[in-house]
């Protein structure tokens, strides 16, 4: 029987981002797109079939957020992380994007400082600075293809009295580190000694691959009183970003509360009958999907990182512990950063994430998303090819 991830849908003319926004975004609709992180693989039938099922109730009103909405990220993290969440830790929030804005608000004043560490997802930057905060960069360092933390340079920020936060985004995207125990250990001994508030942005947790270390919640390394805020969410897990719906956790009742009177002003009212539906029936439900989803993705990920080596050497992979992105670096094409992204559209063919776009650091590089039917990676792939050898011979 054939796979299920392998099946090739169209999304064009679903208002997808990832399709329908490619003439705005690299001028032209034919591109492959490999962009967006989201997958083209279809949700969880779980999901699919809880979706249906509350709409045929007629009525869409305002919505509670239920008792089983809680108890199903409680299991699932209890189960999948040996994490054990209180109900009273648990603040449901619009999206990471939005907390992420609204902790940079609650934590620091205008111009103080929140770290982040790039390369990193672009939000990071842009969710300081529309709150008129400053960023504040410690940069991962790359060793022989690996990126680890510089916690030494981390302490040095972390000791001026005007840098009051650190967003951690773990597993990391967009180069695919999944954090060691003793990495976050060394975080929140830092965050201890400055009372660094921390928030750790773990919308990847679920996605580690079986054959690389496994995902640690910063949280498991904390000690009682620790200045931290988790956020989480089943968006990445089980294809459903569109839904909106995540969930903030502390052991910190002021640190909530903070947060809280940043949503409370704006009056973010984030629950609507369908995103609390998905949210409850992918946590409860869609285990079996997620591993079989992770075992395709592998699959895809060995597959591009054999044929980059094989066949493209001008171009090196960050082999990824975690996530559906692969993180490529192509400053072997010797091109610069407009002109690499100009190159991979109009000889390649391909749509993919610049990676200028996620700090200085990614200068030279582009972010691949794996999550697609294997025969579209591979048809990327081979036009990256056709152009890179067009390139060679000229």
């Amino acid at each position: 029987m054939s796979n299920p991830f392998d099946q090739v849908f169209s999304r064009e003319g679903t208002c997808a981002v990832k399709f329908d926004a490619r003439r705005a975004v690299f001028g032209r609709e034919d591109v492959i797109p490999l962009w967006v992180a989201d997958t083209d693989f279809a949700a969880p039938q779980a999901v699919t079939d809880a979706l249906v099922a509350r709409a045929r109730h007629p009525a869409y009103g305002y919505t509670l957020f239920p008792d089983s909405l809680y108890e199903s990220m409680i299991d699932w993290f209890r189960e999948h992380h040996d994490w054990t969440i209180q109900r009273e830790w648990v603040r449901m929030a619009p999206g990471v994007v939005p907390t992420l804005h609204a902790a940079a608000m609650a934590f620091a004043e205008a111009g103080e400082g929140v770290m982040i560490q790039p390369p990193v997802y672009p939000p990071f930057f842009s969710s300081i600075r529309k709150a008129g905060r400053r960023v504040v960069e410690n940069p991962l360092v790359e060793r022989d293809g690996r990126y680890e933390m510089d916690l030494g340079h981390l302490e040095s920020c972390a000791s001026d009295p005007a840098n009051k936060v650190l967003f951690l985004c773990s597993p990391h995207n967009p180069v695919g580190r999944v954090w060691c125990r003793k990495e976050l250990e060394g975080v929140m001994a830092i965050a201890r000694r400055h009372d660094l508030v921390v928030v750790s942005d773990e919308i990847h947790a679920d996605l580690v691959y079986r054959d690389r270390p496994s995902h640690t919640m910063l949280a498991a390394v904390c000690e009682p009183g620790d200045p931290l805020l988790t956020t989480v969410a089943p968006s990445k897990t089980f294809n459903i970003p569109g839904m909106g719906l995540s969930a903030v956790v502390s052991e910190r009742a002021d640190l909530l509360g903070r947060l809280n009177g940043v949503f409370d002003s704006l009056h973010m009212v984030q629950c609507n009958p369908f995103s609390v539906t998905a949210f409850e029936a992918g946590y409860r439900h869609g285990g079996e999907w997620l591993a079989e989803m992770m075992d395709y993705v592998r699959g895809n990920r060995d597959f591009v990182l054999g044929f980059v080596e094989q066949r493209l050497p001008e171009i090196k992979v960050t082999d990824p512990e975690g996530t559906y992105l692969l993180w490529l670096d192509c400053r072997g094409l010797e091109l610069d950063d407009p002109e690499l992204k100009r190159f991979m559209v109009e000889q390649a063919g391909v749509g993919m994430n610049p990676g200028i776009t996620f700090g200085e650091q990614g200068s030279g590089f582009m972010r691949l998303n794996i999550g697609s039917p294997l025969g579209v990676i591979r048809g990327a792939l081979e036009q990256i090819e056709v152009a890179v050898v067009a390139r060679r011979s000229q």
